[in-house]
């Protein structure tokens, strides 16, 4: 008997780091294009216009593929989708990595978005397969890994760049893909006693068509013009149908998001949240990586090289990672309730350091890391605070629309800096006069100021009327106090597991 029980009890203790190395997998590969950009430029033969699709394609298809993924997910073929999803990745990355021409380059990363809705299936299968003592911390840190992930690909694929070439980036993103999917196969498991539900394909057509739209216009305004006809009309397009969408998923009896569960004010201060926040944290992070490469012949900037700027934010995912040692702190020490407006603080005392003190790269090294501990407390709350709120068969349905209005932040906060960062750049001139980033960096303390407010005053003025969408035992705010508290202990097991399988 013992024999026949190993392998189920193996499995169950792998099942956390290869969930996390899942995430970090897929927070590597959708940050690969941003570095890449320029390079892809030039070996490509196309303008930087043309090479940031790079980027926007992975965003625009993961935006679309994310919610359909979670729904899917929460039926009975979770493990199907999540296999699928990766196999999708893993032929995007052989495909983008192959010297066939810019076309197929932006096709692959293309397929290499779908990735970005196997976090919310993690999420889900963690909550689901463990016990409640280990799904709450998992869930907590597979949102920190998906932040961390983030600054830890682009030094990575800018050292494979420098030394192997910019085919050799995506080579990269294709073994870890084949780990992924090999590790997946082994040990994530086939969850039992889903109901089998008709996916809404009004509504994914709708929200896909009106988020493609959306982002579309944010990621080609700079290029077309900000007043053109062209975006002015994807944006109404957008909102018209978005709001078309919203109307359908009200209606009908098996949404593609249960949009009633933003009622339970958890959820809804989530996804406010989220959205606020993805644009602060973008808007930092695509501010650092132009300002360190700047020539200094400009008077500022460090002309630095795209390995010595993805090093700048390497301490934006560990001080990501080592969060999950503060968040219990400051629960022991204030309440739950406060973690959130905690963590935009954080971050807001980075944008004031960044207007204050950017002249030395050992101070950006510092700003990055205040910043990656702020964006780890804030998101590292999220997730618990929407798992706690809705029944487990909505789990990947709502985390997902939860990674999308981030995605939509993410978008939106590079759209932001490089909005102001143009405004300031005189004519006939390359790059913005330094100014521009003191613009920037007052409108992030602005929208960090917002965000905080968000999380204070949104829960406090739907708590009367707030009734929870299904049971929930322990309470909500006992479980999000035992969540919090137990992040500490999963660091533990999952710095040295992740190890384990990334080797």
């Amino acid at each position: 008997m013992p024999a026949r029980h190993a392998g189920p009890d193996l499995r169950q203790r792998a099942l956390v780091p290869v969930l996390v190395f899942l995430g970090t997998v897929v927070a590597v590969i959708s940050s690969l294009g941003a570095p890449l950009v320029p390079t892809i430029a030039a070996v490509d033969h196309v303008s930087l216009a043309d090479a940031q699709w790079s980027l926007t394609i992975t965003l625009l298809v993961g935006s679309v593929a994310t919610p359909v993924m979670g729904r899917l997910g929460d039926g009975p073929h979770r493990r199907r989708v999540v296999l699928g999803a990766i196999a999708v990745v893993l032929v995007g990355s052989v495909l983008a990595a192959l010297p066939l021409g810019f076309g197929f380059l932006v096709a692959g990363r293309a397929l290499q978005g779908v990735g970005l809705g196997l976090i919310p299936l993690a999420i889900a299968t963690a909550r689901d397969v463990l016990s409640a003592e280990r799904s709450r911390p998992a869930v907590a840190l597979l949102s920190i890994t998906t932040v961390a992930g983030v600054g830890l690909g682009y030094p990575l694929t800018g050292l494979i760049t420098e030394s192997m070439g910019i085919h050799a980036g995506f080579w990269f993103g294709a073994i870890i893909s084949g780990l992924a999917l090999l590790a997946a196969a082994l040990v994530v498991p086939q969850v039992d006693g889903r109901e089998k539900r008709p996916l809404d394909a009004p509504g994914a057509v709708l929200l896909a068509v009106g988020l493609a739209s959306l982002l579309l216009a944010l990621s080609e305004g700079e290029v077309w013009g900000w007043t053109s006809a062209r975006v002015l009309g994807l944006i109404l397009f957008a909102l018209a149908l978005l709001a078309g969408w919203s109307f359908h998923e009200l209606r009908t009896p098996h949404p593609l998001v249960d949009l009633r569960t933003l009622r339970n004010r958890s959820v809804l201060t989530a996804n406010v949240a989220g959205l606020i926040a993805g644009v602060a944290m973008y808007m930092m992070m695509s501010m650092v990586t132009r300002f360190v490469q700047t020539p200094s012949a400009t008077g500022y900037g460090f002309g630095t090289s795209v390995w010595v700027t993805g090093l700048v934010l390497l301490p934006f995912s560990a001080a990501s990672v080592a969060s999950s040692k503060l968040v219990p702190l400051l629960t022991r020490r204030t309440s739950t309730a406060m973690v959130l407006p905690i963590g935009c603080g954080i971050s807001l005392l980075s944008m004031v350091l960044f207007l204050l003190a950017r002249g030395s790269l050992w101070e950006l090294f510092v700003i990055m890391g205040v910043a990656g501990l702020g964006v780890g407390c804030t998101f590292a709350v999220m997730p618990g605070l929407i798992v706690s709120a809705v029944p487990a068969h909505e789990t990947g349905s709502a985390m997902s629309f939860n990674q999308v209005v981030r995605t939509i932040g993410y978008t939106t906060g590079s759209v932001l800096s490089a909005v102001v960062l143009e405004a300031h750049t005189a004519s006939g001139q390359l790059l913005p006069a330094n100014s521009g980033y003191q613009t920037a960096a007052w409108l992030g303390c602005t929208i960090w100021v917002v965000t905080a407010v968000v999380t204070i005053v949104l829960p406090r003025r739907s708590a009367a009327a707030e009734r929870p969408v299904t049971p929930v035992t322990p309470d909500e705010e006992l479980l999000m106090d035992e969540s919090i508290a137990d992040a500490e202990s999963a660091e533990d097991s999952v710095t040295a597991a992740p190890g384990r399988s990334g080797r």
